[in-house]
């Protein structure tokens, strides 16, 4: 019997994986739709979802917006004569999954421009224009608005957050809210005001000083920064529009520039469609990155959605679900753009998802629901 090594085979496998694709990104003018399956999603569950943001629209505003002054107090600007009914986009993996309603039509979204102001100053800190978020804004800002001893400790990361406790007045509207012609249903009882960084607020009146501080930074209409830095590259239509308020007009080194408002409470803000709001939500899901372009850095998208000290659940002008308790059944990484009226970008990282709902009237059990539709 022969022994010894008779034969020995060696077998090397190379399995070839196919690459991972990249995430999609609706090119201008177009956008690809795909089915519930095809996404992961239930489709009977996911049409179950959207009969019932169709069944509760929002009655605040009115259609023809009548209630508006009542609520909010006197108008700044103009308003359109009547908005749309309620519809929405809902986007999985990039694609659209489902829609309803005039989705094209530019309807005010209110203080959803927040958090487009706060994507401007994104902009303005990648620029240098703001050296750190922790420097006060009067270092850079020599227009009087910083000069007292209180306002001049506010800092950049204040007014992102929210807790800028800023004192003056801006277009007419004092900072503490008082008043019921100026404010409406929205008038506040006065209170003692705190240092900066220590105690959150939702003000408007901040918010526009915070909008003119960046409009005097870039010296430029702050709705042409967002055009050419963020809306533009995003693909985005040419029909939306951020009206000032009729009396926000100022010099700026000798060109006569509007300074835009953070919302539409007075009248103005952003006029935007729903299709628009969604690329500006994906860009946002996406962690600031458009192909190979990152427009809004990575450690920005980290700040803007980390909640701040004293708010409620809140960062750098976006809603946060950090403690799972804003949206129950939604991920604690999921955050908002929310404007009155219901009109809200839901952003759900861990699945991949973004749903604007305008004029909605119960929008987190809405997208409670669309989540309940994602099967992996």
């Amino acid at each position: 019997m022969r022994r010894g090594l008779v034969g020995l085979a060696l077998c090397l496998v190379v399995v070839a994986f196919p690459a991972a694709e990249a995430p999609y990104y609706p090119a201008p003018g177009q956008w690809l739709h795909k089915t519930p399956a095809e996404v992961g999603m239930d489709a009977a569950k996911l049409d179950a979802a959207i009969e019932f943001m169709k069944a509760h629209e929002t009655t605040t505003p009115t259609r023809d917006f009548a209630d508006q002054e009542i609520v909010n107090g006197k108008l700044l600007a103009s308003m359109p004569t009547e908005r749309a009914a309620t519809n929405a986009l809902i986007i999985r993996h990039g694609f659209i999954v489902g829609e309803f309603g005039d989705t094209v039509r530019p309807d005010p979204t209110y203080s959803v421009a927040k958090s487009m102001l706060s994507t401007v100053a994104a902009v303005a800190l990648q620029k240098g224009l703001i050296p750190q978020l922790d420097d006060p804004v009067a270092n850079v800002i020599k227009d009087g608005g910083y000069d007292s001893p209180h306002n001049r400790l506010i800092t950049w990361r204040n007014h992102l957050q929210q807790e800028s406790e800023w004192e003056g007045e801006m277009w007419g509207k004092n900072a503490n809210f008082l008043g019921t012609e100026a404010f409406g249903r929205g008038e506040m009882k006065p209170r003692p005001i705190e240092a900066p960084g220590s105690h959150y607020e939702y003000n408007d009146v901040r918010i526009n000083r915070f909008s003119l501080s960046l409009l005097r930074l870039f010296k430029k209409p702050i709705p042409d920064v967002f055009r050419d830095e963020v809306m533009n590259p995003i693909g985005a239509s040419t029909t939306w529009k951020w009206v000032p308020y009729t009396n926000a007009y100022l010099d700026i080194d000798g060109k006569r520039m509007a300074s835009v408002a953070g919302g539409t409470r007075w009248g103005g803000g952003m006029w935007i469609s729903t299709y628009d709001m969604a690329r500006f939500g994906l860009l946002w899901l996406r962690g600031g990155k458009l192909g190979d372009r990152q427009i809004v850095s990575p450690a920005y998208v980290k700040m803007a959605t980390t909640a701040s000290a004293h708010g409620p659940d809140y960062g750098f002008l976006w809603w946060l679900n950090t403690t799972g308790k804003q949206w129950p059944g939604s991920n604690t990484d999921s955050f908002e753009a929310r404007g009155q009226g219901g009109n809200v970008i839901h952003i759900d990282p861990s699945r991949d998802l973004v749903v604007v709902w305008r004029w909605s009237g119960q929008s987190s059990e809405g997208f409670k629901k669309v989540v309940e539709a994602i099967t992996h």
